[in-house]
């Protein structure tokens, strides 16, 4: 995950230079980085959408404080090709973040839900 792959460069959730997100956050994009506006979109506006979507976690007390220096998280980030509006960015990143997160720390879905509806349920891209 951490490897240096062209056009697919992992970074750590900061809010600012020097301020790190805790628990210690690798977002990965999903998306090749063709050019400096594509890396300032991954670099800028979704790196502190989520790095800001994991401290406010924190404080919100979804991800107790008391095991912050012993997880990691590990954010996959989609921004489409013609995405340019950095606050939208922002925006849908922090609300995506922020959801995977509580999802994930209260355990939902169930398996039970899982179970329930995987048969009703279709995928968006495939039948």
């Amino acid at each position: 995950m951490v490897n240096q792959v062209d056009k697919h460069t992992p970074l750590f959730a900061v809010i600012a230079p020097n301020l790190v997100a805790k628990p210690i956050t690798m977002l990965i994009p999903k998306v090749s980085i063709q050019n400096l506006e594509d890396a300032s979109l991954i670099f800028g506006p979704a790196q502190k959408a989520v790095a800001m979507a994991v401290v406010d976690s924190v404080e919100e007390g979804i991800i107790s404080k008391s095991i912050v220096e012993d997880i990691c998280i590990v954010c996959g980030v989609f921004i489409h090709p013609e995405a340019k509006d950095a606050d939208k960015i922002y925006e849908y990143n922090y609300e995506a973040t922020k959801i995977a997160i509580k999802r994930a720390f209260n355990e939902e879905p169930t398996i039970d839900e899982i179970i329930d509806k995987k048969n009703d349920i279709g995928h968006p891209f495939y039948k």
